[in-house]
């Protein structure tokens, strides 16, 4: 890690996992030593993952719902935090960092206190009735075949007025 930094626990769930389209950034964190991986990890509470709009997965905060989901466990600088506050969209509403405990697969006995990237607040509860209150343990490959990376989204593509709009649209017009 690099010096004279503090370390956060960063579950990832989604994209940032190994194999998925937004991993290139824990990569690039790792070889720059703002990042460490740390192993497979499970929520120690159930917790609702859905899809959304351009495929992006989202973990909502409403615990004990849903599945326990499976993801992946860094250790990362406050350096490297800043680049994936950006990425999730912190700033903007689109994702904010929440306090959460896990356990290392296999090891359930032992809670890790961490945080992860869980859809905003404004929307999460909405997106999870939305999609009937049905979610998965796991982003997997299949999931993650449906991402749409930023850069192959359409010119002027706004995520939060996406989100918004396939939360109003009625569900008969579906």
């Amino acid at each position: 890690m690099a010096e004279a930094t503090t370390q956060v626990l960063i579950f990832t769930y989604g994209t940032l996992k190994q194999g998925h389209g937004n991993h290139h950034l824990i990569q690039d964190l790792i070889l720059q030593q703002d990042a460490i991986f740390l192993g497979f990890h499970v929520t120690h509470q159930p917790h609702p993952l859905v899809i959304g709009p351009h495929g992006i997965p989202y973990l909502i905060n409403v615990p004990g719902h849903g599945h326990q989901v499976k993801g992946e466990l860094y250790s990362v600088s406050t350096r490297g935090l800043v680049r994936l506050d950006e990425l999730e969209g912190i700033s903007i509403g689109h994702y904010e960092r929440l306090p959460i405990e896990l356990y290392e697969e296999g090891k359930e006995g032992v809670l890790v206190a961490a945080e992860a990237y869980f859809a905003h607040r404004s929307f999460g509860e909405r997106l999870w009735e939305r999609k009937g209150k049905v979610g998965l343990t796991e982003f997997g490959e299949e999931e993650g075949k449906g991402y749409v990376g930023i850069e192959d989204r359409p010119h002027g593509c706004d995520v939060l007025h996406d989100i918004t709009s396939f939360l109003s649209y009625n569900s008969e017009e579906l």
